[in-house]
């Protein structure tokens, strides 16, 4: 097994201004068309050498340039790394005439466009095809393997999916009728919730992660390239992203692949519930399906602090890497 160290925090801000920008400047992007004629960004870093590839889904609001340390990191560990952005959002068409809501038509449309993207990443000469998929890109990338079973991956790890959004009891059993309902009298995509245009969280009071510096690093990215930035959900993303959440869960069966969850204990994003339901499901199934509870980690797993985030990376790496 090939081993390579996580960047640790103390060498940080040196090292992603030095080793990851030279790696990301040896990029390969573009776009592909997804539903709709909409244009999906992609990137990959490859080596001639590589026999496995990893294709990284990223959340909600999120781009695959927010990834360029977890890039980094497997493709010193031997892997060609793959990622994209997701329609809405990154640097892929915005849907809506305000850039920064949150929108989708369907949830299929994002699990159709990763068909699409996966693809053209032409990953038939890989020897082992793993993915790594987080929060919103966890329920996607569930679907996509649920839909789609010819998709030739041989394991997926979930860090903090979404099956579910965290929220009151109170909420839960009408929020995605209320959001329907909004969605069916709005004459055209609006902000639903509080979170409106975005907007940066004093790192104190951030949900994702107790890493200052990765948190910081992630800010300042959004402020040196503000096309990326995305504020808050209309009602027809929140309705659509509960539904597709939930038929993650009723489809569990319908994942045959070894799957690794890895939940954050201190989740206040997503439903860390509907995981719990997801993986009882699916173990029945499944077994090759297995949880892992990422102590004291926020909803970010990856971008967590270096004991949070070292001992998540490791547990991604042996999951693959076991025959």
């Amino acid at each position: 097994m090939i081993t390579a160290n996580p960047i640790q925090e103390s060498d940080y801000p040196e090292i992603m201004h030095g080793k990851i920008n030279n790696f990301w400047q040896k990029r390969e992007e573009g776009f592909v068309l997804g539903k709709g004629q909409k244009n999906l960004y992609w990137v990959s870093v490859t080596s001639a050498n590589h026999t496995k590839a990893i294709v990284v889904a990223n959340g909600r609001v999120e781009s695959a340039w927010k990834y360029q340390e977890l890039l980094y990191h497997f493709f010193q560990l031997g892997y060609d790394v793959y990622s994209f952005d997701h329609r809405g959002q990154g640097l892929s068409d915005r849907l809506t005439e305000d850039r920064q809501i949150g929108h989708v038509d369907s949830f299929s449309h994002y699990v159709d466009d990763m068909a699409e993207l996966v693809d053209g990443f032409k990953l038939g000469r890989y020897d082992q095809k793993f993915l790594i998929a987080h929060s919103m890109g966890g329920a996607i990338s569930t679907r996509y393997l649920q839909c789609y079973p010819n998709h030739g991956f041989d394991r997926v790890a979930l860090s903090a999916p979404m099956f579910g959004v965290n929220m009151s009891p109170l909420l839960k059993p009408i929020a995605p009728y209320w959001a329907c309902l909004v969605s069916l009298i709005s004459i055209k995509p609006d902000y639903l919730t509080k979170n409106r245009e975005y907007r940066a969280k004093p790192f104190k009071l951030n949900p994702l992660t107790s890493s200052k510096v990765r948190y910081k690093w992630f800010r300042d990215l959004y402020e040196d390239m503000p096309q990326l930035k995305i504020g808050g959900p209309s009602a027809h993303w929140i309705w659509q992203a509960l539904s597709g959440a939930a038929a993650c869960i009723k489809n569990a069966k319908k994942l045959v692949i070894p799957t690794l969850l890895i939940q954050a204990e201190r989740d206040d994003i997503v439903s860390n519930q509907a995981q719990l339901a997801f993986i009882a499901s699916l173990s029945i199934t499944n077994k090759a399906s297995k949880l892992e509870i990422s102590k004291g980690s926020k909803h970010e797993i990856l971008f967590e602090n270096d004991k949070i985030r070292d001992e998540a990376l490791s547990m991604i790496h042996r999951f693959f890497e076991q025959d």
